[in-house]
This record gives C-alpha cells, structure tokens and sequence, in this order.
C-alpha cells in the first residue's frame, strides 16, 4: 500500500469545513507567542523561530477566509436551491444528445462534472493566492503561473478520467444490486481502491512529476541494508521532483506484498536536492526546457534537506510504520467505516424527505441520495470518526518514532525533526487539548521530548 504521511511533519486535520472555526485559535496561538520558548532555545534560533510564525499566521489567516467563504458559499447553495437548479441544467444537457431523464446515470454524469467544474473555478483564487502570495511571500514556491495553470487542468482531467467510469459503475451496481446492493456497492468501492493505490505511483503521479531512480552510493546502499534488517521488501528507490513545486519535503513508500517501493523528494537530500546550488537558478534535474522554464529561476541562499544518516532516521520511522502494521489497520478501519456508511445509506435512501428537504420533490436520484446522506446526514459522526483517527494516527507516529529509535536512530531522528520543521517552517508551539483534537501528527516539542532528549545542542 502507498503511506504517504509528510515525513510525519502535517499536523493539522485539514478539514475545509471547520477551519474558520479552529484558526482562530491558531491565530491566537502565533499572535501571542513571540519568543522562543526556554526549552526550544537550544534548537531554534529566534529568526526562524520569527519566520515560522509569521508563516502559520498567514495560512491561519487565509484558513479563515478560505473556509468562511466555503461556508457561505455552501450555505447560500442550499438557501437559494442550486443542488436542484444544476440537477436541472444537466438533464437540459442530456436531452440535447437525445437522452431524457429515465437515463438517471447519464444526467447523474453531467450534474458530477458540472459540479466539480464549479468548484474547480470557485477554488482556483484560493489555490492562485495560496500558492503565489502566501508560499510564495514564506519563500516556498517555485512554480510559475503557467506551470500552475497547466497543471491544474490536467489535474481536473484526469480526475475526470478517473471519477466519471467510476461514478457511472457504482450507480449502476446500486440500481441493480437488489435488497444487499450495500455489499455489492462497498466491495466494488473496495476494488476501485485497492486498484487506484497500486497504479497511482506507476502511472498517475508520473503524469506530473519526474521519477528517477536514486543513484548508487552509499545512501542507496543503506536504505537497502537497512530493509533488508527488518525484511522489508524493498524493490526500487525513486527520488522525485519535488523541488519544481514547492521547497517542502515529503518521503513515502508504496506497493502491495513483495514489491515496495520507497520514493523520496529531492528537497529531503540535502546533497541532492536544487534548491542548495547558492547562486545558480534553481531547475529541475532532468534538464527538459519545457519543464525547465516553467520552473522558477531562483537562486537559494539556504542549505536545507537531510544528511544521509538523517535521512535513513526518517525512513527508520517511516518503515516502522509498514513493520508495526500501521498501514493493514487504517485500510481495515477505514473499510469497516465504508462498509457502515453505505449500510446505513441503504436504510435511508427510502426516505423521501431526505430528497424534499433538498429541493427534490419529484425524482429521488441515486447520486443525489449519495451527496446528502454521505456530506451532510453524516457530518456529525464525520467528525467524531475524524477526532478517533486524528488520536489514533498521534499514537501511530510515536510508536514510529519508538521503531526508529529502537533501531539505533534517535539521534539522528531528533536532529531531522529540527531540520525538517525548520525547512518547512513549522511552528513548534501548541496548546496540548488543542493539538490533540486537531493535530494528527504530534507537535514538534511532544516528539522530541518522546525521543528522550537524546541531542540537546
């Protein structure tokens, strides 16, 4: 299976909806803190302890506008019927290629592309001003507004590809799926998955960046040896461009039984990666043009990633992961919670009201059925799963952590946790009812101190 937890560094939940509400906390949080706490003094400087606040005000500000304006714009959505009115529009669509409303699938299509090509334009100012005002400010973007754009279509394109067939099969096996289409319904859901996960690597994510395989040395060597010391079954080790977008740093593995695979962002490498080549413009590796010119001429005046022992910590605490059996129990969690949720569509989708309260007085589409029961009948267990697996996943990263240190590398995890907070300007300070109900990973401090203090200079 892919994990692809950030190097274990996101701490926030990241749920759209309630982020006007908790970033006012946050704000509070970095507008009060203005000194670098007295346990943070021997691994923090005071100017970066400054940047990254400055930082996290700034997305703590935009989380608030972002998710109010979400708010609103799904409240007035509901107030003013847009659900029905664009339901509407696409059986006008339909009928003009000669399709009348008993093909509820084909409307159901229309009404789903429609839907999300309206999101994709009301989301793209966000996503423009995030990415170009914000990262941009904090010194983390490294694409240009062309790369940007042209991404982003070929991001709604394939999702297209990918959500549409999918869409279409399932409302199908729900049509004729009889009394027990919930099964029928859950284990073709369960397939899709399963299917998406072993191809996204190979043939999804290529699709938007470079993938080359690590070079041989002493690094490759280490992974290797160091997975074969806990039978991990370690087939290939890529680094990808990650530098062309962002200067943030990632590391993941993926792949199913005896074939996995181990993928690291180039900004991780601090031997590696573009983004430490002071005073020459900042390319990606593989020297295309056309890929090389819609990447940001910048030069660094930084040194930023990981060193090798650093690097084979963070993988230690990455594959204690897959070794403690982190990856098995959040895909069986997560399909007992699908399995429960399309059970419990199944006794509703019979109820009329449901489709009345939404403006749905005729017709009760399946699609529709699906929208309502899963976003917003829903939402309060939503949010009380999310708090479970947000405590789960905290646990989770310290047994990690615990894995790495077992494996001789506390010293070298500790030091790459300064490093990688530091490169990504996280901000290290957090209230502990707080961070536990929303943070999913621990805050920097918590970590450290769970490492036993093993390096205080």
């Amino acid at each position: 299976m892919k994990d692809r937890r950030a190097l274990g560094l996101s701490q926030s939940r990241g749920w759209k909806r309630k982020a006007h509400s908790s970033s006012s906390e946050w704000r509070r949080t970095y507008r009060s803190t203005m000194h670098v706490p007295q346990e943070l003094g021997k691994i923090m400087d005071t100017e970066t302890f400054e940047k990254s606040r400055l930082y996290n005000l700034d997305k703590s500000n935009f989380s608030f506008w972002s998710g109010l304006y979400s708010e609103t714009e799904g409240t007035l959505i509901l107030l003013l019927g847009g659900i029905p009115f664009l339901w509407r529009v696409a059986g006008t669509v339909t009928a003009r290629f000669g399709l009348g409303s008993e093909y509820e699938i084909s409307q159901s299509l229309s009404f789903l592309m429609l839907a999300t090509l309206f999101s994709a334009f009301t989301g793209l100012p966000w996503s423009i001003y995030n990415t170009f005002v914000i990262e941009e400010k904090h010194g983390f973007n490294q694409q240009t507004l062309g790369f940007f754009l042209k991404d982003a279509v070929k991001k709604f394109i394939v999702t297209q590809c990918i959500l549409l067939p999918v869409t279409s099969l399932l409302l199908y096996i729900i049509k004729i799926g009889g009394d027990y289409f919930f099964i029928y319904a859950w284990l073709f859901t369960l397939v899709v998955s399963l299917v998406l996960v072993t191809i996204y690597a190979d043939y999804i994510a290529p699709l938007f960046d470079k993938f080359t395989p690590l070079p041989d040395g002493e690094l490759k060597d280490e992974i290797e040896s160091m997975s074969k010391s806990i039978s991990f079954p370690l087939t290939k080790v890529y680094v990808v461009e990650g530098s062309k977008r962002s200067s943030h740093s990632n590391a993941y593995f993926y792949g199913f039984f005896k074939n996995k695979r181990i993928v690291l962002f180039d900004t991780l490498l601090e031997d590696y990666s573009p983004l430490n080549q002071e005073g020459q413009p900042e390319t990606v590796p593989s020297q295309e043009t056309d890929a090389s010119a819609e990447t940001k001429a910048k030069p660094k005046n930084k040194k930023q990633g990981c060193n090798n022992s650093e690097v084979l910590a963070v993988l230690g605490h990455e594959l204690g992961h897959w070794k403690l059996g982190h990856t098995v129990k959040n895909i069986v969690i997560s399909q007992m919670n699908s399995f429960l949720c399309f059970f419990l569509f199944a006794v509703l989708i019979g109820q009329k009201e449901l489709f009345m309260a939404f403006g749905f007085y005729e017709s009760q589409p399946t699609l529709i059925g699906l929208m309502i029961i899963f976003q917003f009948i829903f939402s309060p267990y939503n949010e009380v799963l999310s708090f479970c697996l947000t405590v789960l996943s905290r646990r989770f990263e310290f047994q990690a952590d615990a894995f790495a240190r077992g494996m001789g590398r506390a010293s070298e995890l500790y030091s790459a946790l300064i490093k990688l907070n530091k490169d990504n300007l996280g901000f290290p300070v957090a209230d502990w009812l707080f961070s536990m109900w929303h943070y999913s990973h621990p805050p920097l401090l918590e970590r450290l101190r769970a490492l036993g203090g093993t390096k205080q200079d």
